[in-house]
């Protein structure tokens, strides 16, 4: 009998590539502290430089206090930085798709905006928003603003045109060519820029904790960084690591399941 006919083998298959799949964080996270005790063992680097795993786990456990104050501040910036950017984006990216003179002129604005260097932007924002969270969520926001406008309108400017066609020889009215077709058949372009998005947001949240800031894990890192306490600034890039695959897989979870019209041609077939 063939193995590909064979339900207990399928099944067998499918249980073990489950269990893989639950291990594979595990797996991954070995891996990576091995490397990096290997990397200090082989090269021989002073604490104040490359820190052991097991001296930056004992700062996790040791300051896990100091740490977790800080965190929620940097994880409140960057989650609402995240939706305030892919609004603002969102509401960019409808009008330019919509019409032309909209399209003309705020698309070189959004190009231009690429070019300036958000280190440059960081302590007008603080100067004009204050050393609190406005300040940080902006800048946040500003980061995510561009993957999620070019993205979305990528989706709505290319709906398929037979959809359209029908559509408007059935009578539909703009509003509903926007709400019916092209907002559907773009969803997907939207989620492929919300997921970058939320990769980068956390990067915006810490840039402008370092350009001013009395609070956050980018203030903490800064601040251990002229003190040489190497070991806590490793630990406040894991919990950035940490926060930042979370935050994307929860979001690509929920993406995923609110699209469902979206085969995934890359998944194996069953």
């Amino acid at each position: 009998m063939s193995t590909q006919n064979n339900p207990h083998t399928n099944r067998k298959a499918l249980s073990d590539r489950r269990w893989l799949i639950l291990a594979r964080p595990l797996i991954i996270i070995i891996a990576l502290i091995a490397t990096w005790q290997l990397l200090v063992i082989v090269t021989g680097a002073p604490k104040y430089m490359l820190p052991p795993p097991a001296d930056v786990w004992h700062t996790l456990i040791a300051r896990h206090a100091v740490l977790f104050d800080h965190a929620k501040y940097t994880i409140a910036e960057t989650v609402i930085g995240l939706f305030a950017g892919a609004a603002l984006g969102t509401l960019a990216a409808i009008p330019m798709a919509l019409f032309s003179p909209v399209r003309f002129w705020l698309m070189p604005i959004l190009l231009v905006s690429q070019a300036i260097p958000f280190f440059a932007l960081a302590p007008l924002l603080v100067l004009w928003l204050g050393f609190g969270l406005a300040s940080k969520i902006a800048m946040a926001a500003l980061i995510i603003f561009f993957p999620v406008t070019v993205a979305f309108f990528d989706g709505l400017s290319r709906t398929e045109t037979g959809w359209l066609d029908l559509a408007r020889t059935m009578g539909a009215s703009r509003w509903r060519l926007l709400t019916h077709i092209r907002l559907p058949a773009a969803l997907p372009a939207f989620a492929s820029g919300f997921r970058v998005a939320t990769a980068v947001a956390p990067i915006g949240a810490v840039i402008g904790e370092w350009v001013g800031s009395s609070h956050g894990l980018g203030y903490l890192m800064l601040h251990a960084n002229a003190r040489v306490q190497i070991d806590m600034v490793f630990a406040c890039l894991l919990i950035l690591c940490a926060f930042s695959i979370t935050q994307y897989f929860i979001v690509d979870r929920v993406l995923r399941a609110a699209l469902p019209w979206q085969p995934d041609s890359l998944k194996p077939v069953r």
